[in-house]
C-alpha cells in the first residue's frame, strides 16, 4: 500500500480544513484516483482500518467528512487524491428519529442531523434473502445512512394507511413528501 499513515494525514488535514461541522466540497474536488486504502464500513456502521475498528468517534465523523460516492464506488478524497474504500452496505446508520412539527428529522451515527424531505427521500427494499425490510434515508449526494431497526419500528409507529397505486400502504409524511414505508398491515407490532 505504500505510505498508508501517509495517507490517512492527508485526509484528516483535508477534513479539518471545513469551518465548524461544515462539509468540506469534496463534489468539486478532481484528484487522481491514488488506488485504495484498506478502510471497511461494515453493515453496522463500524469503520475498520486495516482489520481493526477505528475507536476515535472524532477520526470516523472527521472521515466521514471527506467521504464520496462516484460511480465505481466509495472514496475518501482530499484536494490532493482519492482512495477507494469499501462499504459493506450504506456507509452511515440512522439511530434517531424525532418529529418537528410537520418534519422527521434523523441523527446518523456519524453526527449528521438530516430532515427527510424532497431532497432526502427515505425509501426502503427487502432483502432479497430474509424478506425483511432495509431501509435507508439520503444523507447527502447519493449517501445513505440505513435506518436502524429500533428507529425503522418508531418510523412504523407514525406511519398511516393511504391509497397508492400499489394498493394500501403505510408511510409517513415529512417536510412536504410522502414515503412509503411497507405495506398496510404488514409491519404492525
Amino acid at each position: 500500500m505504500g505510505d498508508a499513515s501517509g495517507r490517512l494525514e492527508g485526509v484528516i488535514a483535508a477534513a479539518k480544513q471545513a469551518p465548524g461541522r461544515g462539509l468540506p466540497p469534496v463534489h468539486l474536488w478532481n484528484p487522481p484516483n491514488c488506488g485504495e486504502i484498506d478502510i471497511v464500513i461494515r453493515k453496522d456502521g463500524t469503520w475498520f482500518h486495516e482489520g481493526t475498528p477505528i475507536g476515535r468517534e472524532a477520526l470516523v465523523r472527521l472521515f466521514s467528512t471527506v467521504l464520496r460516492k462516484d460511480p465505481d464506488g466509495f472514496h475518501l478524497v482530499t484536494p490532493v487524491e482519492k482512495m477507494k474504500i469499501v462499504v459493506e452496505d450504506a456507509p452511515f446508520v440512522a439511530i434517531r428519529v424525532d418529529r418537528e412539527g410537520e418534519a422527521l428529522k434523523f441523527l446518523t451515527n456519524v453526527g449528521d442531523e438530516v430532515t427527510a424531505g424532497p431532497e432526502n427521500e427515505i425509501r426502503v427494499e427487502m432483502d432479497a434473502q430474509t424478506g425483511e425490510p432495509r431501509p435507508y434515508l439520503h444523507v447527502r449526494r447519493g449517501l445513505e445512512a440505513l435506518i436502524a431497526r429500533p428507529v425503522f419500528y418508531e418510523l412504523v409507529e407514525m406511519a398511516k394507511e393511504r391509497q397508492t397505486p400499489d394498493g394500501p400502504r403505510l408511510g409517513v409524511e415529512s417536510a412536504g413528501a410522502w414515503f412509503p414505508v411497507g405495506p398496510a398491515g404488514a409491519h404492525r407490532l
